[in-house]
């Protein structure tokens, strides 16, 4: 279960932190912003890794998604916060990140600041097995054909649309 007193920054659009709330102010509906790191892992056949949410997760569990995602911890850069989650969801620490964007998501539950960056990477992945439920390699036309079946989130969804297509 997620640790719903871990302290998260709050930002205002531009990455600013303004504050900080708990894990569950942030996911209870009250639309605070707080920040998130993604990371898009392709491979050199440019194939995109995704990992699947445990089914314990408070937000969209069960469902495929990028292929890291974490939240950026108070007193932590973007760029550390990237390294650390890539380290422990994927077991990777050899990797050269390129920024792709910067927005706002929001959902029914919840408000993001997400920094979007992408991969090329071939070496061996490990997931997590207290983070993931598992993970692989997806094809650009598998992933188009479980666009809208409720198989990806719906973050997932808008940035392969909006950024990787």
């Amino acid at each position: 279960m997620d640790n719903q007193e871990e302290k998260f920054p709050l930002v205002d659009e531009a990455g600013n932190v303004i504050g900080s709330a708990t894990r569950g102010e942030c996911h209870n509906g009250s639309k605070l912003l707080h920040p998130v790191v993604h990371l898009h892992v392709f491979n050199s056949k440019g194939e995109l890794y995704l990992q699947r949410r445990p089914d314990w997760k408070d937000i969209q569990p069960g469902k495929w998604d990028t292929a890291v995602g974490g939240h950026i911890d108070f007193g932590e850069t973007p760029e550390e916060a990237l390294r650390r989650e890539v380290r422990e969801e994927l077991g990777i620490t050899d990797f050269v990140p390129t920024p792709i964007a910067k927005y706002v998501f929001e959902s029914k539950r919840e408000k993001e600041l997400v920094y979007v960056n992408r991969t090329v990477y071939d070496g061996e992945i490990q997931p997590s097995a207290d983070e993931l439920d598992g993970g692989r390699f997806w094809t650009i036309q598998e992933i188009r054909e479980a666009m809208g079946k409720d198989l990806l989130t719906p973050n997932f969804e808008s940035e392969f649309k909006k950024y990787l297509l």
